[in-house]
Order: structure tokens, then C-alpha cells, then sequence
């Protein structure tokens, strides 16, 4: 299912929606997190986005292991090229996990921090007390900035294994 679309392998069609999205979601997470003018412009689309970039991450990696299954049956990928592809797997299934863990945190930040009250500068009232704490919302930001700078990191490493690895040969 992931191995080519009208000829093309799908794997380098499907890593360009995580290098978007996963950075992206990151960048709106940290900025819903701190910019509390911008929350009720954002809160959907940081919804999606944490639902999107582990959506795209995950397809990448399976597109993938599949490019890499289907590159060992034909016999193009030699002994010694493995291990470089290996790497970049496991730069792959690093930056699938952080962006789950990213994206749960950002979801759990839309949930948390009310963009109406926030934006307009006035106490939220309503809801359960866990859920106005100022130093939850806090640590909630906390978390969240330093779960993009890890998921920046992967997407960076995988990137740049692949990168390599193309054009460094086979």
C-alpha cells in the first residue's frame, strides 16, 4: 500500500508532508502555548495539526520500510549500505514517536488553555480547578516547547540521514 504511487515510490512524496507538518505543529504549539492574543485563531488548527503531523510521520516511515523491504528483495540495496539505512530508520522512529508525544501534549494544551479568556485577558471562571491552574497551563507550555525542539531535532536528523544517504550512493 505505501510502496509506489503511478510508478513513483512513495516514500520520498510522503516525507515532504512530515518535514511541513511536524515543524509546523511545533511552531503553533509553542505559539498557542505563549501568545494568548493569537489562541482562538489557532486552537483548530492546532487540533489538526496534532492530529495531522504523527498522520504524516507515520506514513513516511511506512512508505518507508517499505522502500527499504522493496529495495532488499530486488537485490539494490548492498550489504554495506544497510546499516546507513538503518540509521535513518531509526531517526524515522524516533521522530514518529516525538510527534505523537507532541501531538498528544498539544492536544491536551487545547484542551487546558482557553483561548477566549486568555486572549482577552480575564480569568477563566468556569470548568473544573485543575483546569484554570496558571501553573498547569505553565508546565503544559513547558512540555510542549521542549517536545517541539526534540521533534525539530529528529525531523532534522532523519532528514539529514536520508539526504545523505541518497547522495552519498549506494
Amino acid at each position: 500500500m505505501f510502496e509506489e504511487f503511478s510508478g513513483i515510490p512513495m516514500h520520498p512524496l510522503l516525507v515532504h508532508a512530515a518535514v511541513v507538518f511536524v515543524p509546523l505543529l511545533g511552531l503553533v504549539a509553542v505559539g498557542y502555548a505563549f501568545v494568548p492574543m493569537i489562541r482562538p485563531h489557532l486552537r483548530w488548527v492546532l487540533a489538526a495539526l496534532a492530529v495531522m503531523a504523527p498522520g504524516a510521520a507515520l506514513f513516511a516511515k511506512l512508505s518507508g520500510d517499505a522502500f527499504f523491504d522493496r529495495g532488499i528483495a530486488r537485490g539494490q540495496i548492498t550489504e554495506g549500505f544497510i546499516p546507513v539505512i538503518e540509521e535513518h530508520q531509526s531517526f524515522g522512529t524516533m521522530t514518529l514517536i516525538w510527534t505523537i508525544v507532541l501531538g498528544v501534549a498539544a492536544l491536551a494544551l487545547v484542551y487546558v488553555v482557553a483561548p477566549r479568556a486568555a486572549a482577552m485577558g480575564t480569568a477563566v471562571t468556569s470548568g473544573p480547578a485543575w483546569r484554570t491552574n496558571p501553573i498547569l497551563q505553565w508546565g503544559l507550555a513547558a512540555v510542549v516547547t521542549v517536545l517541539a525542539a526534540i521533534s525539530f531535532y529528529y525531523v532534522f536528523k532523519t532528514g539529514d540521514s536520508g539526504a545523505k544517504a541518497v547522495w552519498d550512493g549506494r
